[in-house]
């Protein structure tokens, strides 16, 4: 049986980068790296399930959108292999209505919200009073990422009662928004990756989508440094080694999770597209996760 150090399971191409990334920083420590893409996954079941090879670390960016990995993952998964973002976590910190309650059991400031059952469980629903959440507000379903199936300025609970119907068997969330203060002429809205203990705060405009590394100076200047204690805080909770999470600054001086957990982050290099992570925070990303395999060797 031949033994990897690390694998990767993608099947995104703009996660190449990212994956260039890991595989210099490997061949840096003398790690092997298996990589596992949709060419090679039939052939790559079959030999983990005849027991001709196996890895020591093991990390999914596929089976979210393509579940034709996930019997690889549930063979990772039954072999005792160590998972980054392990798929029971992944799982579990994906479901919104869940996270929103442990955020608010441990005391972090999120937005105004409620939440309903699904469609399926409970069909017929009685009014429910909206005003906590002001004149416009957010629906989104508990599970799902990329805005898919979030409607924002909902105003009429007619509307709430027609949209819950298009994911029928989850959960929503009722939202109230919430208005970031501004400084130094830009919004406090704030998307912060964590991985494997690290925390990178950036400023980044849900218009444009733009990250900016927040200095050490705008951290002091400004009383940034919650953003650190609440990720952390975050990280405990869903248990996950590397995610995002937005958190705004508003005029009252909360900071606010707005959106918890944000697993299979995007990954692409700034310098690549504007919409991309900084490059060093991506290559030190792959630095920490690396470490990781070396923890687990």
């Amino acid at each position: 049986m031949v033994t990897y150090d690390f694998c990767i399971a993608w099947n995104w191409e703009f996660d190449a980068d990212f994956v260039a990334f890991l595989d210099l920083v490997c061949q840096s420590k003398g790690l092997s790296l298996f990589q596992i893409k949709p060419d090679s996954l039939a052939n790559s079941l079959q030999s983990l399930s005849e027991q001709q090879v196996t890895f020591r670390t093991f990390f999914d960016r596929a089976s979210d959108v393509d579940p034709q990995y996930l019997p690889l993952v549930q063979r990772v998964c039954e072999g005792g292999i160590y998972c980054i973002n392990s798929y029971e976590r992944a799982s579990r910190s994906c479901d919104k209505a869940l996270m929103h309650s442990l955020l608010v059991n441990a005391g972090l400031d999120v937005p105004q919200t409620i939440i309903l059952p699904s469609y399926e469980e409970e069909p017929i629903l009685s009014s429910v009073d909206l005003v906590a959440l002001g004149d416009q507000f957010t629906l989104k379903p508990a599970h799902g990422g990329g805005g898919v199936g979030v409607m924002t300025n909902v105003t009429s609970w007619d509307q709430v009662l027609t949209v819950r119907q298009e994911h029928a068997t989850d959960r929503y969330l009722l939202q109230a928004h919430v208005v970031p203060r501004e400084l130094d002429f830009r919004p406090a809205w704030f998307r912060v990756i964590y991985c494997a203990g690290q925390v990178y705060p950036c400023w980044w405009n849900p218009q444009t989508h733009v990250y900016t590394p927040v200095t050490s100076d705008e951290m002091s200047r400004h009383g940034l440094v919650p953003l650190d204690d609440i990720t952390v805080a975050i990280a405990r909770l869903c248990g996950l080694d590397l995610f995002s999470t937005e958190i705004a600054f508003t005029c009252e001086g909360h900071f606010v999770a707005v959106d918890y957990v944000n697993d299979q982050i995007d990954l692409r290099l700034q310098s690549k597209t504007a919409e991309g992570v900084p490059d060093n925070i991506v290559r030190d990303i792959a630095e920490r996760l690396i470490s990781q395999v070396v923890i687990h060797l």
